[in-house]
């Protein structure tokens, strides 16, 4: 039977490209999906044939100002990213609402990150199920702190769940101001308690998707059945075709290392590029970055945006943010990457990366140097151990269908 389903994508494009193939899959099965994401990807939304439902909160501007440089300088410290967010987010909380509400008005199923739990909030007014989706693990286990929280692992099991239950408890305290009013007022329900409303999700055994491979978190033997860790959901674009100038640098030379940062602004963007440039030239490697193209040089190539799953596995490595959505693309791609990490689960998915020996140990981006850049890219392009585990990591995510199995959970509902 065709359901009318809302995906909640509020983020930058590593959080609305793999909702956005969910939204493709399900669609493919009859289902009328609808992809609520910032203004920047209707374009995004509309080629893989879902409705759009714009947020006017744009996460590059709120990246960019000076607000969100603080947040970016907050490393992965919970209150301060959580803290972050919440001004940020405060003055345009009551409108970015009621976008919300307006895309599901029709819903019968309703998908949703666990930023507010938007989804649950607004499937208790219509009285229709919704499920939880997950970017990084964030369900409590004994067996691995929550990647804001790395050093709860020092207390062993209980302080790897208690780590979960702070962060829970954290978010919801910072967002309890905007949501409980917002319950009352616009959705005609009661407000929730000191405990939030995670602990009722938890509770009820609400569905979670964990949309990453097991194969790079493993699955731990203390999640419930309700919490589904289905693969990635990856976004192919089967029919791009490079530009004369990408295509003809590929050509002219081995693999290059490709360098970007995703939806990160940095402070000094002219900084960080000669930091790069001077890096590739240092570790003896040709390079395609993410910026202008007018910049390009004979061993450097700048571009636009490329698609990562046509890009990566050409390369000789990627150094990238540590974004989720960018991590999976690289590793799907088979080659080692050198993760640079900003802020908030980049640190954890940089440490995912080094821990299964696909990369070397991270460069975090606030202490990023030429040199440091530069022996990183070096061990990644020349470690023969490095090669062959990303060769065989690759090929494990690319025998999953992360999609298939997400579909398969929804329908069930």
């Amino acid at each position: 039977m065709s359901r009318r389903i809302v995906i909640l994508a509020a983020g930058s494009r590593g959080d609305v490209q793999p909702c956005a193939a969910l939204g493709r899959a399900l669609t493919a099965r009859g289902h009328r999906v609808r992809l609520v994401a910032g203004t920047r990807y209707a374009p995004l939304a509309l080629a893989a044939g879902l409705d759009h439902a714009p947020l006017t909160a744009d996460p590059t501007e709120i990246l960019s100002s000076d607000a969100g440089q603080k947040l970016l300088a907050g490393g992965r410290n919970p209150v301060t990213f959580l803290g972050g967010f919440r001004r940020i987010l405060g003055p345009m909380a009551q409108r970015l609402l009621d976008e919300c509400h307006d895309a599901c008005k029709d819903a019968d199923l309703i998908l949703s990150p666990t930023l507010g739990l938007l989804g649950r909030h607004l499937a208790e007014h219509r009285s229709i199920p919704w499920a939880l989706i997950h970017f990084q693990p964030s369900h409590p286990t004994g067996a691995f702190p929550h990647p804001f929280l790395p050093q709860a692992r020092l207390l062993g099991p209980v302080g790897n769940r208690a780590s979960f239950l702070a962060v829970d408890q954290l978010a919801w305290q910072l967002s309890r101001p905007f949501i409980n009013p917002w319950r009352r007022d616009s959705l005609g329900l009661a407000p929730l308690s000191t405990r939030g409303p995670m602990h009722e999700a938890r509770r009820e055994g609400r569905p979670v998707l964990a949309c990453f491979s097991p194969s790079v978190v493993p699955r731990p033997r203390d999640w419930p059945r309700y919490v589904h860790v289905t693969g990635y959901w990856f976004l192919d674009e089967p029919s791009w075709r490079p530009p004369a100038e990408l295509a003809q640098f590929l050509a002219s030379g081995p693999p290059p290392v490709y360098v970007g940062f995703g939806s990160m602004v940095p402070k000094d963007p002219d900084m960080t590029d000669r930091i790069v440039r001077t890096a590739l030239r240092l570790a003896g490697v040709r390079g395609i970055v993410h910026g202008d193209p007018s910049t390009s040089d004979d061993d450097v190539l700048a571009v636009r945006d490329v698609p990562h799953s046509w890009l990566f596995p050409q390369m000789a490595a990627v150094v990238h943010h540590g974004g989720a959505g960018t991590t999976a693309a690289g590793l799907r791609a088979g080659v080692p990457a050198v993760v640079c990490p900003f802020f908030g689960d980049q640190p954890y998915w940089a440490e995912r990366v080094a821990a299964l020996g696909v990369g070397p140990r991270p460069v975090p981006f606030s202490s990023l140097t030429v040199p440091r850049l530069a022996n990183a890219i070096r061990q990644a392009v020349q470690s023969q151990d490095i090669w062959r585990n990303a060769s065989a990591l690759g090929r494990r995510i690319r025998s999953e269908d992360g999609l298939t199995h997400a579909c398969n959970v929804l329908e069930s509902l």
